[in-house]
């Protein structure tokens, strides 16, 4: 099992949802340690099922692991952050440099003008 300290930028995690009691994937844009905090992950909520045309859909060769094995979504504006090792159960794959960096582009378009 991958500690939660050794996450980083385009792995894809199972770990709690902010919106239901379920866990999700997530996939983690990035990792700052804080002082007083330690790492935090800043993570994008991967849904299977997407109604918003601005979603990125994963296709297995966006994997650098294996794929999810269930037709998945990025939601680049849907972010949550994750404070401790007890949100994150376990690293389930990674997606290459390429496809994290367009999520992060369309992120980073929403946020400026």
């Amino acid at each position: 099992m991958t500690s939660f300290e050794e996450l980083a930028r385009g792995d894809i995690v199972w770990g709690t949802d902010p919106l239901s009691e379920k866990g999700r994937p997530l996939l983690v844009l990035g990792t700052p340690q804080f002082p007083t905090h330690g790492v935090q992950l800043i993570t994008a909520l991967l849904p299977t099922k997407t109604y918003h045309e601005e979603s990125l859909t994963l296709r297995d060769g966006d994997y650098e692991g294996d794929p999810l094995g269930t037709q998945s979504y990025v939601l680049p504006w849907s972010l949550a952050t994750r404070n401790n090792a007890v949100e994150v159960e376990y690293r389930l794959t990674s997606l290459v440099d390429s496809r994290t960096e367009d999520v992060l582009s369309q992120l980073i378009g929403y946020l400026t003008p």
